[in-house]
């Protein structure tokens, strides 16, 4: 199977073996599911089944995040608690993947049911020097990751929009503009 390589702007072929693991972001529940989710799933549930037709087992993990700040703002909105919110918006968006044939992932990690690792992970990050801290809030320092961004091709501006687009705050006063301090970081004299 060949497939089209972001980094390389070209085609590699995908070699797996008895068994590929796939992991998909998946929504936010605090509204209904609409095409756009259906397009990102249509293209998993499609790369899984060509898989599955060459007799490759998959596994998926599709991501359900329940904790998040559209969450907290649509509950309070609606006067519900948010993991009420997110098992109703979850449930229906189950039932549309469904009435559109996609597979079931195999599991659904919320983040509502690993916060105590999630916020170890974060520690971790933070004594090793990768996270900084606006008003309580902790993001994690991309300028420690050189190879940020380099994978998507994308210009700074369209991350930025990007970020915006899918409730980011790039543009959040006292936030760090990633690729410029990544290319200050590797060059001195800037």
């Amino acid at each position: 199977m060949k497939l089209f390589d972001r980094a390389t702007q070209g085609t590699t072929t995908l070699s797996v073996g008895d068994e590929a693991l796939i992991y998909v972001c998946g929504i936010t529940p605090y509204d209904s599911a609409h095409l756009g989710h259906a397009f990102t799933f249509l293209t998993y549930d499609l790369l899984r089944r060509r898989l599955e037709d060459t007799g490759t087992r998959v596994r998926m993990a599709r991501n359900i995040t329940d904790v998040d700040e559209p969450m907290y703002t649509k509950a309070a909105e609606l006067g519900v608690h948010y993991l009420e919110l997110a098992q109703t918006e979850s449930a229906e968006f189950s039932h549309s993947m469904r009435t559109l044939n996609f597979i079931d992932p195999e599991v659904e990690p919320r983040p509502s049911e690993h916060i105590a690792a999630i916020v170890d992970s974060v520690q971790q990050l933070k004594k090793r020097g990768h996270t900084y801290e606006i008003d309580g809030d902790i993001y994690y320092d991309v300028s420690t990751f050189p190879e940020y961004g380099e994978i998507s091709g994308y210009s700074e501006r369209l991350m930025a929009e990007f970020s915006s687009l899918r409730g980011g705050d790039p543009q959040r006063v006292g936030k760090r503009h990633t690729l410029r301090l990544i290319q200050q970081a590797s060059d001195p004299l800037q």
